[in-house]
């Protein structure tokens, strides 16, 4: 792709876009950024770029600005339906994510996995497992670093690990993975996108430019990526937790089975630091895709014994007075805590609550029901979640995350489980789930007793 004087529009200021301008006006094309956020908002990000020939119009979109790119990168969070972008469509203007762009500049094979729930953890486990096999990977995509930054950077890689974001796929053209991984589906984002099923079409592009030497690993225990096999110019390879399979990898008994073409290998579970049944199928996929890229048996079962997950995710963060509090601050959306909650028998506190999706919550019903003694509600979802789940248990509306974790250590019998995993985004209190995670465990630590 040459683009030299090609006059490129960069469509939303952030980590990405930074980095998507920075690449393009490095490599000669006329660049402008645009942002509805305001250049206060956006200093850092401008900060970074300083020194470069790039033209800003922060705070508008400009539609003659989109109208004249030769082409348009559009940023993950940017929405596709913005009348600009729309108008640009209709008159025929290339527009492409950050991935498709960066796709176009790198000679290794990718590995990319995406999913509504586990894809970080089973990214982060596919790059360190390549490690441990003597690959030199780059690990990145919708975690860590842009895409872009493996261009940008001039590193030499084996393979190119990529977490992939239903709004990463929205806009590639070529996008096309060695192995292409499809976790689960589960309703996300639909304050985004007008129906579940587009969101289902959008996770599912990430298959279309495959051909018959690629491979599609699906989950064959959840129905909705189950309809896919058969209809994939890909290789299907399969993966269950529920039944054997001849070819693929399943779970039976505490022991994984890697079966493929003539190869077998088996990797018991008992030893593994990463626990829970989502886990299971997380690792799984990891090692499907690490193995489908010819990596070792025996140091892809030491990496995964080695992995202890990551951070906000499910995380033991202390032991007060013989209840466990564990910050799962990443559980952005009901699927995510529906695997969280299987993790634990009963007596479970459950912190929830944040920015509203639009998803259902009667997903999470029977589980409340099952193994939640206290749910303590918060954010600007905590009516609609109340009005759903909370006549199933003890539930309680807080203001502050300070008073949920007060109340929690109140409510919370020894032997219980207090469990922060809110089933919604962090946006109406904090930056990111980062921060929102971070605090909960301050606080747990800072709570009379606490040790781990």
């Amino acid at each position: 792709m040459d683009l030299t004087n090609k006059k490129i529009l960069v469509v939303g200021l952030a980590r990405t876009g930074a980095s998507v301008a920075r690449f393009l006006a490095e490599r000669g094309a006329v660049v402008t950024v645009t942002d509805m956020k305001d250049e206060a908002a956006l200093a850092p990000f401008v900060e970074k770029l300083s020194g470069r020939q790039i033209r800003y119009e922060l705070g508008r979109h400009d539609n003659d600005s989109f109208l004249a790119a030769d082409m348009i990168v559009v940023s993950p969070g940017v929405p596709m339906d913005i009348p600009p972008l729309v108008l640009a469509k209709n008159r025929g203007r290339t527009i492409i994510s950050e991935i498709e762009l960066a796709y176009s500049f790198i000679d290794a094979p990718v590995v990319a996995i995406t999913g509504t729930n586990g894809k970080t953890t089973t990214t982060t486990l596919v790059g360190e497992i390549f490690r441990n096999c003597g690959r030199t990977p780059f690990v990145g995509g919708n975690i860590g670093k842009p895409l872009i930054d493996l261009v940008t950077s001039g590193e030499k890689v084996d393979v190119a690990v990529a977490e992939i974001s239903s709004f990463q796929l929205e806009a590639i053209l070529t996008f096309r993975p060695k192995v292409a991984v499809l976790l689960n589906v589960t309703e996300d984002h639909l304050d985004r996108y007008s129906s579940y099923q587009e969101y289902i079409d959008a996770k599912a592009r990430i298959f279309q430019n495959q051909t018959p030497g690629d491979f599609a690993v699906l989950n064959m225990d959840d129905p909705i990526v189950a309809s896919l096999a058969g209809k994939l110019a890909a290789r299907t390879f399969p993966m269950s937790q529920q039944r054997v399979l001849e070819q693929g990898i399943y779970c039976r008994d505490g022991c994984i089975t890697f079966a493929w073409d003539g190869r077998m290998e088996r990797f018991p579970t008992a030893s593994f630091k990463l626990k829970g049944v989502h886990n299971i199928e997380n690792i799984m996929a990891a090692l499907a895709a690490a193995l489908l890229m010819d990596c070792d048996a025996p140091s892809a079962l030491a990496a995964v014994e080695d992995f202890s997950g990551l951070h906000h995710r499910m995380e033991l963060v202390a032991i007060v007075g013989d209840v466990a509090y564990y910050n799962d601050s990443k559980g952005t959306n009901v699927g995510s805590v529906v695997k969280s909650l299987e993790s634990f028998p009963g007596d479970v506190t459950l912190i929830a609550g944040g920015k509203d999706k639009g998803g259902d919550y009667a997903p999470l019903a029977e589980l409340v029901r099952e193994r939640v003694k206290h749910l303590i509600l918060l954010g600007e979802a905590r009516q609609r979640i109340c009005d759903s789940l909370g006549s199933l248990t003890d539930t309680h509306m807080v203001n502050t995350l300070e008073e949920a974790v007060s109340l929690a250590r109140r409510l919370t019998s020894p032997g219980g489980v207090v469990l922060f995993s809110p089933a919604c985004s962090s946006f109406d209190m904090f930056k990111n789930y980062e921060e929102r995670g971070d605090l909960f465990a301050s606080l747990v630590r800072d709570l009379p007793g606490s040790g781990i």
